[in-house]
């Protein structure tokens, strides 16, 4: 462990030590007395059996010490208790002392709180590196000031340390593919499907806040999770999916790369390897703070879109009434449906609730901290919202008024036409490629590392050197290295890759968010934490819409020919259906079922509440209806899965 990750000195120590030993008196001129006084000041008469105490010092007392006899003990009659005296001056630290039958024993000091290197109570957390500190790019959170409540100034500077993982988890999300995606509805449709994106700031927000609560009160991560609650079949197919899926994305990633490269004139076969080693040596650093500090020197990098938005001449006018007014230039087409489904598929990926609730983890935040990760994730859902428009208004700007309007081919292709208009702005849009493509290949590759550790029970933090966690960092360094390879090997269909990317996210995208809802209704999972009911109503329409589109892209990938228009009404039809039967059902088995009990505890309690281990944890009981859901969507992931295989053996046949 690094130095700036491991806690700060004295931390955990005691106050004794080999090498400093601490008296056992503090005053050992002072006679010894089992009661402070009341104030500074002179000494209160002792009862008569203790008046004639020989002075001296005091000699060290046993680990137990004897309680002199009471009055009642030696047949005198009980003394009333004494009242409780406020606490002595500052800077003067009493001894306890004797006391009386059922006295409580005095609290500790408050300026010293006792700072255990484990959990009070037990917990589920896998690697011991993800408790201490709280070490962020902007600040730390000392273990010794977690109780206090802090005023104006000290919770922004705690929300400094914490902020992180939801910045970085929503800029991540408009990497190479993102930008291709927003650039493509910028140069075909101009600013008519602004208002897609300001739907899909709740979809974010909804998300990823149910992984940051799964990932603070839980220490384990999303692939865990459901491979411990749920069965190890559908464990293995969302871990096996997500591998598949992120190991394809990352080759996107360094295909982004290589057309920013290319555009600023660069080889490919210098730039792509320095990219591979750069990412590796940031994240076997051995520091989360390092890493952390590093992604947001990238996340700087990619400022660049806001003097890049001013120079592309932005009607602001048409873009605030597109973000309100849903309409699609041009009229509602096959072409421009299957765009919406992908605007909303690169902005709600998978990767991402694996990846926050991994790195909130990794990053040491605990229930007491989930409000300002809060804050961290609307944060960072608005940046990725306002980074999306702008990418928009740019290419919208780069094809106005020319050929290339309405004929989208690839991220360079719009990097091509900002150069025709002025070069600067060609070499800004390249730069902020290549930035993306990096700040993307990094959070990626990471979430998979993360599960691949979960699910083998590795260790799997970056607070750890690279020699105690070589599995962890040699996953990472492989996964990079062989996209890396592949993106510069002559002739390798980057465009089926590209295809299989959106098709593989569309098929984990049901499970995944099924799940998700799902371990956040789990009592012995969150305990207090669990989905609020108005909570469950909002994720649950989400996630029907999420499961719409993504059967509608599955349709489309499979079956080129389909008519898309009729296939979205007819599935929005039957969605509405089924939640209106949902909602019907949900109804009747609440009257007739028992309710689920939600722990009842104070707030204090509920910060301080962990999952415990897992092995502890009661097995999951499904409804009727519950279980058939789940065995028809895994037929659903079954059929899809087979479906998309022999299609990928056909187009690698032509």
């Amino acid at each position: 462990m690094s130095g700036d990750d491991r806690p700060a000195d004295g931390a955990d120590r005691p106050a004794g030590g080999a090498d400093h030993p601490q008296p056992p008196d503090r005053h050992p001129q002072e006679p010894a007395r089992p009661e402070p006084p009341d104030r500074p000041g002179p000494e209160r008469p002792q009862p008569p059996d203790r008046a004639q105490a020989p002075a001296g010092p005091a000699e060290p007392r046993p680990a137990e010490r004897k309680r002199p006899a009471e009055p009642s003990e030696r047949g005198q009659p009980p003394q009333a208790p004494e009242e409780k005296r406020p606490p002595g001056p500052p800077g003067r630290r009493t001894e306890p002392s004797a006391g009386k039958p059922g006295d409580r024993p005095a609290p500790p000091p408050p300026s010293r709180p006792a700072r255990p290197s484990r959990p009070a109570r037990p917990s589920a957390v896998l690697d011991e590196a993800h408790l201490g500190e709280i070490r962020g790019a902007f600040g730390r959170v000392p273990r010794e000031r977690v109780e206090e409540r802090p005023g104006c100034r000290a919770r922004l500077l705690t929300l400094l340390a914490i902020i992180g993982p939801g910045i970085i988890v929503m800029v991540g999300d408009n990497d190479a593919g993102g930008i291709a995606t927003y650039a493509q509805a910028g140069q075909n449709y101009g600013y008519s499907l602004l208002w897609v994106l300001l739907l899909l700031i709740p979809v974010l927000i909804v998300n990823q806040e149910m992984v940051v609560r799964l990932g603070a009160v839980t220490g384990v991560g999303h692939a865990r999770l459901i491979t411990e609650r749920f069965g190890r079949f559908w464990g293995w197919f969302s871990v096996g999916d997500l591998f598949l899926l992120n190991f394809l994305t990352i080759v996107t990633e360094f295909i982004g790369v290589t057309l920013a490269c290319e555009y600023l004139g660069l080889s490919r076969y210098v730039v792509v390897p320095v990219a591979a080693l750069a990412l590796i040596a940031v994240a076997a650093s051995g520091s989360f703070r390092r890493w952390e500090r590093a992604m947001f020197a990238f996340i700087g990098a990619s400022l660049l879109l806001v003097p890049l938005t001013f120079m592309a001449q932005p009607r602001w006018g048409r873009a605030a009434h597109d973000f309100v007014v849903p309409g699609v230039q041009g009229g509602v087409t096959s072409e421009a449906v299957l765009l919406i489904i992908a605007v909303v598929g690169t902005t709600v990926a998978p990767w991402q609730l694996f990846f926050q609730q991994s790195n909130v983890i990794d990053k040491r935040i605990t229930p007491r901290f989930i409000g300002y990760e809060r804050a961290d994730t609307v944060i960072g859902s608005l940046v990725v919202v306002a980074g999306a428009a702008a990418l928009v208004m740019i290419a919208d700007f780069a094809a106005r008024g020319t050929a290339a309007h309405g004929h989208f081919t690839d991220a360079a292709g719009v990097a091509d036409a900002l150069g025709r208009r002025d070069p600067v702005l060609g070499v800004m849009f390249a730069i902020v490629l290549l930035d993306a493509s990096i700040i993307g290949a990094a959070a990626v590759t990471l979430a998979t590392s993360y599960a691949f550790g979960d699910v083998f029970n590795l260790r799997h933090s970056l607070h750890r050197r690279f020699g105690e966690a070589k599995r962890f960092y040699a996953s990472y360094s492989l996964l990079v290295l062989i996209a890396a390879a592949v993106v510069l090997i002559p002739g390798a269909p980057l465009g089926l890759i590209t295809e299989a990317v959106q098709a593989l996210a569309g098929l984990l995208l049901p499970s995944a968010s099924v799940f998700l809802l799902l371990l956040c209704n789990d009592t012995e999972v969150l305990g207090p934490w669990v989905n609020p009911r108005w909570l469950n109503v909002v994720a649950t329409v989400i996630i029907a819409v999420l499961l719409m589109l993504s059967g509608t892209l599955m349709a489309t990938t499979l079956f080129p020919r389909v008519n898309v228009t009729r296939l979205t009404i007819w599935l929005a039809a039957v969605l509405v259906t089924g939640l209106i039967a949902t909602a019907v059902g949900l109804r009747l088995t609440r009257r007739r079922g028992p309710v689920r009990e939600v722990p009842a505890m104070s707030p204090a309690e509920k910060l301080a509440w962990r999952m415990p281990p897992l092995a502890l944890l009661q097995p999951v009981r499904w409804s009727a209806g519950t279980r058939l859901s789940m065995t028809a969507l895994r037929g659903y992931l079954i059929l899809s899965a087979l479906l998309l295989l022999v299609k990928a053996v056909r187009l690698g046949g032509s």
